[in-house]
């Protein structure tokens, strides 16, 4: 059985990788803040002993999604010290090891493409990043390409994907959670923004057949293709939920230099790992309302 080390194993995507991965067949070993069963406490910022769990743990295959990923995190320095300088330490300790590696799969993000002019956004689209955490994953790609000649490092750039048990602070589980606690009132920004929405099953499963492909040195969109904007997910859940709160807009959740629509081409990745069944997002809101995560 491969081993595969995912860091990150604990946040939202990583629960479903693993899930994935286990499923496939594979021994999934974890990174998180917190040691548990198959899970190895460790900072990304911890060199040292980032070094020494790498070389204990030998993985065949990588998947990294330790990082910050809210993008209205407030503390610009911990965004980039995670996102790019945690990276740099995981690439040093994989380019070290005895056994490298055959596929390390590096989570970047859309949000580098900005407010971008072309539709749909294919992996050519020059990148424009609008806010700090999308600087950082620049960066981050950039700084990765520095060891392509070392490690079969494969970029994803997932759109936005969602999903039971993502965390409140992300836009459709709150949105999902007011309507499942039938609240009188949902304070939101910007409402006419258009996202390209997949399930985080999809991206798990696209993640692990993207490991398997061995596509080194190799940048990937991970979405859906299609856009939809946030009065048509509204929409959805009232339908499905019987509930109608008020909807205002709350100056302070209006962000300035916020991406008005981000809607992705898949057609790259469908090209190497093959057309995926799709989970359309009526059935990802339905699968979040009656969840109990």
């Amino acid at each position: 059985m491969a081993v595969a080390l995912i860091t990150g194993i604990n946040g939202f995507t990583g629960r479903y990788v693993a899930d994935e991965l286990k499923t496939a067949g594979y021994t999934v070993i974890g990174l998180a803040h917190k040691a548990s069963d198959g899970v190895y406490a460790c900072d990304l910022l911890d060199r040292e002993g980032l070094f020494d769990i790498v070389a204990k743990v030998q993985p065949e295959f990588v998947v990294h999604l330790a990082g910050i990923a809210f993008v209205a995190h407030g503390d610009a320095e911990a965004i980039y010290r995670t996102n790019v300088v945690g990276t740099r330490n995981l690439l040093e300790a994989l380019a070290k090891t005895t056994c490298q590696p055959r596929a390390v799969l590096l989570a970047s993000s859309a949000n580098i493409y900005g407010n971008a002019t072309v539709e749909p956004i294919d992996e050519t689209t020059v990148a424009a990043p609008t806010n700090d955490y999308a600087v950082s994953k620049l960066a981050m790609e950039y700084m990765a390409r520095l060891w392509f000649d070392q490690l079969p490092i494969t970029l994803v750039r997932p759109f936005n994907y969602t999903g039971a048990g993502q965390s409140l602070n992300f836009l459709l589980p709150k949105i999902v959670d007011h309507f499942k606690r039938r609240a009188p009132v949902l304070e939101l920004g910007n409402i006419d923004v258009v996202r390209d929405f997949s399930d985080v099953r999809t991206v798990a499963k696209c993640y692990r057949h993207l490991l398997e492909a061995g596509q080194a040195s190799e940048v990937f969109n991970v979405c859906s293709g299609d856009g939809y904007s946030l009065l048509e997910v509204l929409q959805m859940v009232r339908e499905m939920s019987g509930h109608d709160p008020e909807i205002r807009i709350n100056p302070a959740f209006v962000r300035a230099n916020d991406v008005h629509r981000l809607i992705g081409s898949k057609a790259k990745l469908d090209a190497v790992i093959g057309v995926q069944d799709r989970i359309l997002l009526r059935e990802t809101l339905k699968w979040m309302l009656e969840s109990t995560v």
